[in-house]
């Protein structure tokens, strides 16, 4: 078990401690979940008052917070503290040193020096893979993939033939990089055809044959990338999807064909993002947000939970709604509706008045 003093917790989390009695932290937790040898993450108002009924002899508090009886560590960002203590405790998964007996390895592929392969795994042709690369259990890597050094996948994950995965990507359960993009045509002009260029359906097209359009690009992953489980990013039609450097994507997103995301995003759970988007750096896209196809969004860009984007939008942009807009145009389109409300408050107010004003002249 790892264990620490005081005094190398705070040199570690780069923080300011005021010493009321020894400990030795083991572990960190909640105030009441806290005992003795742990030190109590006390980040916020709700945890500062439970520290009154918590065991730890310490706690890790914001900057200017002190205790009477406690142990504290003043930090001036207590959550850029808690993320090095969390690494400081975290135990990574373990996985068996080598190849696993029941994995299948191509003998083309190219395995770099400590690469780990779990149970069942699948290596296909031509595959490389760097060095320190670990790839858990149930894992399919396709034909002439090339993953980075230092990467770690998780069970169930499946790559595409031709993807390229960069150096430091952790990839989460369920992951699929590489499957046929959504694409097909008509051989007349569609229904969604018809709208866009007229507003209206004017035809029906009972006898309509959908063909797929194949995909014959890749995806490319950028260096230091994280995905979350079960999210899943097409291949290109014919150049690759892209993700840029050190962006971050949350459990069960969805990411169409063609599309160009930064360096550098952060895109939380359920979204969605339809085929041929060009993302900048350091966009922020909330949950269950949707984008449509074909449109482009400018680096240092939010886009607040449930937006619906139809249309493009410059870079620093805040977006809001369904449908999507600028947050100062959201705001003045709510002042307008309450506006509205007022106004036909009063008009219901004088109606009777003006029923009788037009009853008597009629």
């Amino acid at each position: 078990m790892k264990s620490f003093t005081v005094e190398e917790i705070t040199q570690i989390v780069g923080g300011m401690l005021t010493k009321a009695q020894d400990a030795t932290i083991e572990k960190i937790a909640p105030p009441l979940l806290a005992d003795e040898n742990t030190l109590a993450l006390a980040l916020g108002e709700d945890e500062i008052a439970n520290l009154a009924k918590s065991k730890a002899k310490a706690a890790l508090v914001p900057l200017g917070v002190q205790i009477d009886g406690f142990t504290t560590i003043e930090v001036e960002r207590p959550r850029l503290a808690m993320m090095k203590l969390l690494n400081l405790f975290y135990v990574p998964p373990k996985i068996n040193e080598g190849i696993h007996p029941t994995a299948v390895v191509d003998p083309s592929a190219k395995l770099g020096q400590n690469v780990q392969i779990g149970p069942n795994v699948v290596i296909s042709h031509d595959v490389v893979i760097g060095d320190n690369t670990k790839i858990m259990a149930n894992c399919y890597i396709g034909g002439e993939a090339h993953i980075g050094q230092n990467c770690l996948f998780h069970p169930g994950v499946n790559i595409g033939d031709r993807v390229q995965v960069g150096n430091d990507v952790i990839l989460h359960h369920g992951v699929s990089l590489g499957a046929d993009g959504f694409s097909f045509v008509t051989e007349n002009p569609d229904n969604i055809e018809q709208a866009r260029k007229d507003g209206a359906i004017k035809e029906e097209n009972t006898k309509q044959v959908i063909f797929k359009i194949p995909s014959i690009g890749s995806v490319t992953i950028g260096n230091n990338v994280e995905i979350g489980a079960n999210t899943a990013i097409d291949r290109g039609t014919i150049e690759n999807t892209t993700i840029g450097d050190n962006t971050k994507i949350d459990d069960l997103v969805m990411i169409g064909h063609n599309c160009r995301i930064g360096k550098g995003c952060l895109i939380v759970s359920q979204v969605g993002i339809a085929g041929s988007c060009v993302i900048g750096d350091r966009v922020v896209i909330a949950g269950q947000a949707g984008l449509a196809d074909h449109i482009e969004i400018g680096s240092d860009t939010i886009i607040t939970a449930k937006a619906g984007v139809t249309k493009s939008f410059p870079e620093k942009s805040i977006i809001v709604g369904i449908p999507a807009v600028p947050r100062k145009e959201f705001i003045k389109q709510l002042k307008t509706m309450k506006d509205a409300q007022e106004i036909f408050a009063k008009f219901r107010k004088f109606e009777p008045m003006l029923d009788a004003f037009v009853e008597e002249h009629q």
